[in-house]
């Protein structure tokens, strides 16, 4: 089969990836899961991958078949499978989790102990079929197409798991922010206005990003290159501050807002990532206010999130590439020049 495959790091996203030939992959345990593909979503991750910026954190053997976001139909399953059989769609957790694990008993699948991730520690769904497990598959609702719900695999879960948290502290007339309505931030804006009853404000440095925020309900919109966020944000709240702020970008220049956005006592969830936090520790201890990192989410956080997507409470903004095009949506996604997400077809 084909699949596209880092051989090694580099910046040069026009050469990332490069188109094998290999063998299909085969069941080789009683819980397995073969997929074949009909979408990966390609995600800002997949460039960090690719630059070696996960090396530090995640085991990886070059060559391997990068993509995280995948859905399909289930063309094979071990003997002891029985959520899903052959022909069932269906879109995949990225993390194959063990299930025995003490994180696993807990519930917090991205904490196993013993855990595979898709296209970071072992080859992903930029190809034909995929090698997953029963653990990580999740059946789809009929009428659900599987190509256009790929990228909810990570950004659309990753967007969740942040707005479940701050809806958790979030109450009626509340402000929460969200900055950067990009591939992530578009999703976590709809499930915010799905879930809390807080006025929800739009920051971006792209008109035309701002312009997808109304369209999806956003009560304000700050164009961060000619307003100044924390001024405005003053403005619209008394003073108060926003609550909750989801920080889709993870630059230096974002996490520097939060001293003067967060509210007293509230959190600057830290999403996207690359940047830094440099904050005196006064600051924190002044306004009480916490930075939260979010790591993808849970397998049932998924499960919520295919039920929105049914109820058409969540929509993805995608454009469709082939195979043999995704050195050029790396590239350019690296110059921010795809709106939403870009989902790769197989061949």
């Amino acid at each position: 089969m084909e699949a596209a495959r880092l051989h090694e790091y580099t910046d040069e996203m026009s050469e990332a990836l490069e188109i094998d030939e290999i063998d299909r992959p085969e069941i080789d345990r009683s819980d397995g899961v073969l997929v074949e593909v009909e979408g990966a979503g390609w995600c800002q991750t997949d460039n960090h991958i690719i630059e070696g910026m996960w090396t530090d954190y995640a085991p990886q053997d070059l060559p391997m078949t990068l993509g995280h976001e995948n859905a399909g139909i289930v063309a094979e399953v071990g003997d002891e499978v029985t959520l899903v059989e052959e022909g069932h769609p269906v879109i995949c957790h990225p993390v194959q989790t063990c299930g025995i694990c003490r994180p696993c008993r807990l519930g917090e699948d991205m904490y196993c102990e013993n855990s595979q991730f898709n296209g970071l520690t072992t080859d992903g769904g930029f190809a034909e079929y995929l090698l997953t497990n029963e653990r990580a598959v999740i059946p789809l609702p009929e009428g659900v197409d599987p190509t256009d719900i790929a990228p909810h695999a990570d950004a659309g879960i990753t967007a969740y798991h942040a707005a479940k948290k701050a809806v958790r502290e979030l109450n009626p007339g509340d402000a929460c922010v969200v900055i950067g309505i990009g591939g992530l931030g578009h999703i976590g804006l709809q499930c915010l206005e799905a879930m809390s009853a807080a006025d929800v404000v739009a920051v971006d440095v792209k008109d035309e990003a701002l312009e997808l925020a109304e369209d999806l309900g956003a009560t304000r919109t700050i164009n961060a290159a000619e307003e100044d966020l924390a001024s405005v944000v003053a403005d619209l709240t008394d003073d108060v501050g926003a609550q909750q702020v989801l920080d889709f970008v993870g630059a230096d220049e974002t996490t520097a807002t939060a001293p003067d956005v967060v509210a007293a006592g509230g959190d600057h969830h830290v999403i996207g990532y690359g940047g830094h936090i440099h904050e005196p520790c006064q600051a924190l201890v002044n306004g009480e206010f916490s930075f939260k990192g979010t790591l993808v989410g849970r397998y049932a956080e998924l499960q919520e999130l295919v039920a929105l997507v049914d109820r058409g409470d969540v929509e993805l903004r995608t454009e469709r590439h082939d195979l043999d095009e995704i050195n050029e949506v790396a590239e350019r996604l690296e110059h921010n020049e795809i709106e939403g997400r870009a989902v790769i077809l197989p061949p």
